[in-house]
């Protein structure tokens, strides 16, 4: 009889065990499947078509309050800790993000570049230099919400008329001109995957592990590394969409001059294409049966790439 009791408490604890397990696989599976959707295209809502530069300010501060909310790349915990698909998305979302402020703190926000920095877009550009990848003093959240609440001071700025915002060819040119850089560097990657070994320009990363800027590093991407570059650029091409959009929208009447809103339409329809879900990423041959997610992504980047070149050109002449 005592026996039997002791067997029927073991079964009873070994049950406990196993449901405790399966609670916690179950708990790891929704909030991994939570933390690995993509954001939703951005509603910017009712704007104020009179002030310039208040769609291009939305949309970044939007971008900004939306990795700030839930910043992955960071995590030093679990269940979150062993995702790598989102955080790399969003170090893309970040990259562009960047390039955006440190354009509108440089040319946008300046009649001049002799004129006094607006302290606003300066202070968002200073925030949004931090470490991504920190977790702790400072935190990589708290700068980005410190950007956050920078960039509402500046939309304010330019609903009051303190704060200032240029939408001259020039300055677009100077922006473009960004994009296309960053575009490069994340297409190099891209069309590399498919197991090529080749000397590149150092990026960020490749800096971080000590390299410098101007220097080439052996490009060797292994094969766990394949759906990181992919994630990464589609990253880059959502926050790129989303910038078009604005752009679209705050320099319209330079677009219009120059003949150039189809090349903008053009752009916006060929990101939003960068925007698909495989299952799985895939880096098969050309004669193979499965896809090479990367050059499928590739494709469609360049195209948008070449046109940003198009319409680089466009805006300079005349």
């Amino acid at each position: 009889m005592e026996e039997r009791n002791k067997d029927s408490q073991k079964k009873k604890y070994a049950g406990a065990i196993c449901f405790i397990i399966l609670a916690l696989v179950v708990i790891t599976l929704i909030i991994m499947g939570i933390n690995s959707k993509k954001p939703e295209p951005l509603q910017l809502g009712k704007l104020n078509t009179h002030v310039k530069g208040a769609a291009f300010i939305k949309a970044n501060e939007m971008l900004i309050k939306q990795i700030s909310d839930n910043w992955l790349p960071n995590d030093l915990f679990w269940p979150t800790l062993l995702l790598d698909n989102m955080p790399n998305f969003q170090i893309g979302e970040l990259e562009v993000v960047r390039y955006n402020i440190r354009v509108l703190r440089d040319n946008l926000s300046r009649m001049r570049t002799t004129d006094k920095l607006d302290p606003s877009a300066e202070g968002a550009f200073t925030a949004l230099s931090n470490d991504p990848y920190k977790w702790w003093f400072p935190s990589a959240e708290s700068k980005w919400a410190k950007a956050y609440d920078d960039m509402g001071k500046f939309y304010k700025g330019l609903m009051n008329g303190t704060s200032h915002f240029y939408p001259r060819a020039d300055n677009l040119v100077e922006l473009l001109n960004q994009y296309v850089s960053l575009m490069g560097g994340v297409n190099t990657r891209l069309i590399n995957a498919p197991k090529r070994r080749e000397a590149v320009l150092a990026m960020e990363e490749d800096v971080k592990n000590g390299a410098k800027g101007s220097q080439l590093v052996q490009l060797n991407i292994p094969w766990h590394k394949i759906d990181d570059n992919f994630y990464y650029g589609q990253g880059v091409a959502y926050a790129l969409y989303e910038s078009f959009k604005a752009i679209r929208i705050d320099f319209s009447e330079v677009l219009k001059d120059k003949n150039s809103v189809k090349f903008v339409d053009k752009i916006i329809e060929d990101l939003g294409r960068c925007h698909f879900e495989p299952l799985i990423v895939f880096n098969g041959a050309p004669g193979s049966v499965f896809a090479n997610h990367s050059l499928n992504l590739s494709g469609m980047f360049n195209d948008s790439r070449q046109k940003i070149s198009s319409l680089i050109m466009a805006l300079k002449q005349g």
